[in-house]
């Protein structure tokens, strides 16, 4: 994960481990309908990966290979997530915590981490020590001091706790309307004029 988001950070503060619902209107295509789950957030930035965005036609498998990683079991052929915007070329395997990279593995929240390195995605390829559900995402999403509270408050998120189906389902157009209606929300309800970005 390197020195920007280190193991040593408490998960635990701010919104680090909620999931936020894109509102109809965001006013930005790459976040419509996104689900991103809050990976570290404190008083100097957020940073989250979104759980529902898989990238045309790139599987788990298609990646491994071309990073030379051989695989000793038959990877689901999961697709591969866009994580954000953000150093799309980056990998971020989001696991159960049945898995762990000693040092840089970053506990998100009850269950849930996210590893950055080579070793998770040789783990993904093998049946020793993979960990029980995961998914890869290219990218992240990043937010500066205090523009994600401001977003916020301006109603471009909702914010929900997360659930497995959430995190690691493979029906990925169907999860922004479960999360909403996680919260008792109606997406069609929902006005276009809700949202929108500063």
């Amino acid at each position: 994960m390197g020195s920007q988001f280190s193991g040593a950070e408490t998960a635990a503060e701010f919104l680090a481990g909620q999931l936020l619902i894109a509102m109809p209107g965001i006013g930005d295509p790459r976040f419509e309908r996104s689900l991103i789950l809050v990976c570290a957030h404190d008083e100097q930035h957020a940073m989250g990966v979104a759980v529902n965005q898989p990238v045309a036609g790139l599987t788990v498998p298609d990646l491994l290979e071309r990073l030379n990683i051989t695989a000793t079991i038959d990877a689901p052929p999961d697709l591969v997530l866009l994580g954000g915007p953000v150093e799309r070329e980056r990998g971020f395997v989001l696991h159960t915590t049945d898995y762990r990279s000693q040092e840089m593995t970053l506990d998100i929240t009850e269950g849930v981490a996210l590893t950055a390195t080579r070793d998770v995605l040789e783990a993904m390829a093998s049946d020793k020590g993979r960990p029980r559900r995961s998914f890869l995402a290219l990218g992240y999403a990043g937010w500066g001091a205090g523009q994600l509270e401001r977003e916020i408050r301006e109603n471009v998120w909702l914010t929900c706790p997360p659930d497995e189906e959430l995190l690691f389902g493979s029906d990925h157009e169907a999860k922004w309307s479960k999360a909403l209606a996680k919260l008792g929300v109606d997406p069609r309800l929902l006005s276009a004029q809700t949202g929108g970005r500063a």
